[in-house]
């Protein structure tokens, strides 16, 4: 039975036998069974992280130091609100500070980025993800988008539908169109300064 612990695009967290290629952290989320409480994150450092760092290996939802959460990608992380962790992941995190710093005239340090983010990323007063709108050619690629009822990926030169075991072509057509962005606009941003996320191996399919 595959535990609670993948995050979608669209904010849920899910069980599913998908595998990640990314974890990531908001805190200590479950219980002694292995299962969800009722939190959705117990601090606003949301970070994305490698699935190996020196050799360290543990057990998933064990423990009382903080819940393994899993994403397909990093595009899949920044849209539910993550950013690369600074210290297993300190080349993409310096990277990213940069496009930070560029796409938002600040240079900022590691809680006052996740300040702003969890200001964008939940609608205030709940867990619900804060969604909002924009004309698709406006948005760079690695953003997630909502057609359908389905989060797609925007890719380089065309949409991918997303799965929790990776993309597809999509068969929408939403050229020129105001769609629902799920991607936090401060991350969108970041996007749009350069920062190029790590994307699943099937986006080239």
């Amino acid at each position: 039975m595959p535990l609670q612990n993948r995050v979608l695009p669209t904010g849920e967290v899910v069980a599913t036998r998908a595998r990640g290629t990314l974890t990531g952290n908001r805190g200590i989320l479950h219980r002694e069974d292995r299962t969800l409480g009722t939190s959705r994150w117990t601090h606003k450092a949301w970070i994305c992280c490698t699935l190996g760092w020196k050799g360290i290996r543990r057990s998933v939802m064990t423990g009382r130091t903080w819940t393994e959460l899993f994403f397909l990608d990093e595009a899949t992380a920044f849209a539910a609100g993550h950013r690369p962790c600074a210290l297993c992941r300190r080349a993409e995190y310096d990277r990213f500070r940069l496009a930070w710093a560029q796409a938002h005239k600040m240079a900022a340090r590691a809680p006052d980025i996740d300040a702003v983010l969890h200001a964008a990323r939940i609608v205030p007063g709940t867990r619900d993800q804060q969604r909002w709108r924009a004309p698709l050619a406006t948005l760079p690629p690695g953003t997630f988008v909502l057609l359908e009822h389905t989060p797609h990926l925007i890719g380089p030169d065309k949409l991918h539908t997303y799965s929790p075991d990776g993309y597809r072509p999509a068969t929408c057509k939403a050229k020129g169109a105001e769609v629902i962005v799920l991607t936090p606009a401060p991350l969108v941003a970041v996007l749009q300064a350069g920062y190029t996320p790590a994307l699943h191996e099937t986006v080239l399919l």
